[in-house]
This record gives structure tokens, C-alpha cells and sequence, in this order.
């Protein structure tokens, strides 16, 4: 099984240790997709924080992450798995896995990135400000920007098993299953359920949306679920307590409570 997460804005930050090394990241055929857009991206914020600034959609009170970004060759790095914070990542809980489940989250998870194209949760990487939404000056758009080198990586990636998709729709855009992959992806989709007046009413909550995504992958790792198709899917889900709706591509996962 695959599991295609998106990042978090929020990011631990590394006081100390030794800077990203490009060519040591998995997934080496985006190497140098990633060194244009890491040398585009501190080039920016080494010229111009103003326009650095705006080009990153940054608010007055986050400028100080365009002196970080400009710093970005030699700040230290950490673990993926460590450096993502945030309600998705808070509720999956890496760091309190049991050893077998570690290993399977290792195996089984990637990580979207504006930055670097996709990551491992071993890969070393310096914290960061660049979403999937940004548009770079000269490489343009970054999901546009990604789409043909993840395209060409992806496939083999995801092997002949099930991907599941848990990413938002600015990191989907930068890699959409084709062909027989897309026969075995699934989406998820939380809605939190309540009752008004006697009638059934469903939204999605974004904060919930998140957290449920997380303790989803969480339950999934550790009981060693291997579903093979988005059906199978499904029924792991529903053995491991989850509401789920659908058996196909698109799941949905109901909820009641907010927290």
C-alpha cells in the first residue's frame, strides 16, 4: 500500500545537524526537478524579500520565513517524519508507533511537497515556505511544474498494490493516477454527520477533515491492514471501528463527533 499525504504548513525546525543533500532523498529521479526549484526558490528570497514575500502568498507577520528559505543550502535538516507538524500529523502520531508499525509507515507513506516533488518520512529536509499553490517566476506554477517528472516516477513507486490518495486538491493536481494505478487508488472523503430538526445533515469540517485522516493511516499501520483494492480498503476500515460508505474509488468516512 501507498499513501499519498500532503505536507503541513507547520514545520519543526532543526537547531542543529548537517544540510539537505539532494542527491541522498529518495526517489532520486527527481533530482534535478529539485535542485531548479530549490535554487529558483532561494535565488527569489536572496534578492527580493518583498516580491519573495508575494510571490509565496506570505502574510506581514510569516516574512521571516523568506530570510529561511534564502538559507535553505545550509540550514540543518530532519527527518520528513519529524519536520511535519500539524492536526493530520499530530493526530497520526509517528513518533509513537510501535517499531513494527514504524517500519510499515516508512515503506508506505510519501509526503507531497511544493519544494521537493514527493518525500519519504526518512529523507532529510531543512523546514520550508513553498506550498503546491505557489507560482514560481520561472518554473511557473508547481503542480504544473511537478506533474511530468512525478508522472514519470509515480508509477513504479506505487508498485501493484493499492494507493491511497489523503492529499488536498493543490498537491492532487501535481500527480493523478493513470491507467491501471488508478484502477487501485482511493480517495477519502470526511464528512461529519449532525441532525437539525430531525433531518441527517453532512459537511466537511477542514480541522476534523485532517484529524480523522490521521488516525485513519494510524489505525491502518497498526494493524498491519494490506489491502490490495479500494473494496478491501473499506473492509479493513470498517473491522478497525471506521463508518465508511462506498467500496469503489471514493470513500467516504462519517464522523459525529468533533475533536
Amino acid at each position: 500500500m501507498l499513501v499519498l499525504l500532503p505536507p503541513s504548513e507547520g514545520k519543526a525546525t532543526a537547531v542543529r545537524g548537517r544540510p539537505v543533500a539532494l542527491d541522498g532523498l529518495s526517489l532520486p529521479g527527481l533530482g534535478a526537478a529539485r535542485e531548479a526549484v530549490l535554487d529558483e526558490l532561494i535565488g527569489l528570497c536572496a534578492a527580493d524579500e518583498d516580491k519573495a514575500a508575494h510571490v509565496l502568498g506570505l502574510s506581514p507577520g510569516l516574512r521571516g520565513e523568506v530570510v529561511k528559505n534564502a538559507g535553505l543550502r545550509t540550514a540543518p535538516a530532519m527527518p520528513a517524519g519529524r519536520l511535519y507538524t500539524g492536526v493530520l500529523y499530530d493526530a497520526l502520531g509517528l513518533g509513537t508507533l510501535d517499531t513494527a508499525a514504524k517500519r510499515r509507515a516508512g515503506q508506505s507513506l510519501l509526503v507531497f511537497s511544493g519544494l521537493w516533488g514527493a518525500v519519504r518520512l526518512a529523507d532529510r529536509i531543512p523546514a520550508y515556505r513553498c506550498s503546491m499553490a505557489v507560482r514560481l517566476p520561472v518554473a511557473g506554477g508547481l503542480a504544473a511544474y511537478w506533474k511530468p517528472h512525478l508522472d514519470r516516477v509515480l508509477p513504479e513507486v506505487a508498485g501493484g498494490g493499492l494507493v491511497l490518495d489523503l492529499r488536498s486538491s493543490a498537491y492532487a493536481g501535481a500527480w493523478r493516477p493513470q491507467g491501471d494505478v488508478a484502477g487501485r487508488t482511493a480517495t477519502v472523503r470526511v464528512l461529519q454527520v449532525s441532525v437539525v430538526d430531525g433531518v441527517e445533515r453532512r459537511s466537511v469540517v477542514s480541522h476534523f477533515n485532517k484529524a480523522t485522516k490521521g488516525r485513519l493511516v494510524r489505525a491502518l499501520l497498526t494493524a498491519g491492514a494490506r489491502p490490495r483494492t479500494p473494496a478491501g480498503l473499506a473492509a479493513d476500515l470498517r473491522d478497525l471501528g471506521f463508518t465508511v460508505e462506498g467500496d469503489g474509488g471514493r470513500l467516504d468516512v462519517l464522523v459525529h463527533d468533533l475533536h
